[in-house]
């Protein structure tokens, strides 16, 4: 068991660092951004050493979309945090109107209740996705798949060409959904993952494997985590 996990200790290290990933990524934490360009460097090492050179391309894209994705949820916050500061000053303004004459009360609640809608509205990051985008994904998606499997098979001596290029496909499309907090995004990882864990098993990969059937179940928990919070801002 020592030599084993002395043998593969930067796949295992890789495994428990996707994990926590996953875990931030649940909770909509800006942290994953800089673990995942952590984790990403790990498993390019890992992916090329196994022959899965569309899954080192993959975590090369990344570690390049965690960079951007880090500063998009920055920037979100930092909106964030000045529309709800201009709700908490509306809020102060009405309340300070009603105190000061009962002949605009009317007028104060009208602000009061403005602004509490506008709170709720600021209450939840999660987005759904649109028809045309979900469309220009899917097509992106495929088109990705295509060129991949291709040139895995013509190229490379990738012992899963077709596998290895339609978990790429989808993994790259997903991560950017995740850029836009879009709730889809779960269930695109659901698919992918699903796909890698046997792909993995069968290369003999079994921490990578490990981490994907609890990248899958993290996935399905993701997907019902984000819908409570979606679901309780459109109730308000």
């Amino acid at each position: 068991m020592i030599e084993w996990l002395t043998e593969n200790i930067v796949e295992v290290f890789g495994a428990v660092a996707g994990m926590a990933y996953v875990i931030l990524e649940i909770r909509r934490n800006i942290l994953l951004w800089p673990l995942g360009i952590l984790t990403s460097a790990v498993y390019i090492y890992i992916f090329g050493r196994n022959g899965f050179y569309a899954g080192m391309v993959l975590q090369g894209y990344y570690v390049v979309i965690s960079v951007y994705g880090w500063y998009a949820w920055h920037r979100a916050q930092a909106v964030d945090t000045d529309r709800r500061r201009s709700v908490s000053g509306t809020e102060d303004r009405a309340q300070g109107t009603e105190h000061r004459a009962q002949s605009t009360e009317h007028r104060a609640k009208g602000s009061e209740e403005r602004a509490q809608g506008a709170e709720s509205d600021a209450g939840s990051d999660v987005n759904k996705i649109d028809g045309k985008t979900a469309l220009i994904c899917f097509l992106i998606s495929l088109g990705l798949w295509g060129l991949l499997w291709f040139s895995l098979d013509r190229w490379t001596d990738s012992p899963v060409p077709l596998w290895d290029g339609l978990i790429t496909s989808l993994s790259v499309v997903a991560t950017w959904m995740l850029t836009r907090k879009f709730i889809e995004q779960w269930y695109v990882w659901i698919m992918a993952n699903a796909i890698a864990v046997i792909v993995y098993l069968v290369m003999g990969m079994y921490p990578t494997a490990i981490l994907f059937i609890v990248y899958t179940a993290m996935a399905i928990i993701g997907a019902r985590a984000w819908s409570k919070v979606n679901k309780r801002t459109i109730e308000q």
